[in-house]
């Protein structure tokens, strides 16, 4: 079986959409799941440069997911493989 190349890292502050953050990662430069427990006590002025660092490729707000959910951009049912497949379509992967 092949590695994967992309993972998607769902990261939740809260209950709501905009307390989520979809980060689709570089699997090989960062073979751990992000931490939200660790990630809290980020400054968030460095929020996103700790989001890089840690092999973050892209992100995503929750709203903005929704989003795309709601116009048929992204599946629901499978979040990674779609957010993943519509980075590559846009040119961003």
């Amino acid at each position: 079986m092949a590695e994967k190349k992309y993972r998607l890292d769902i990261i939740a502050f809260g209950e709501k959409p905009e307390d989520a953050f979809y980060c689709l990662m570089d699997a090989k430069r960062a073979p751990e799941r992000l931490d939200p427990d660790r990630l809290k006590f980020t400054d968030p002025r460095n929020f996103d440069v700790k989001l890089q660092e840690a092999g973050c490729l892209m992100m995503f707000s929750g709203d903005e997911v929704e989003e795309l959910f709601k116009r048929g951009e992204a599946d629901r049912e499978d979040p990674e493989s779609s957010l993943i497949g519509l980075a590559k379509a846009e040119g961003y992967l």
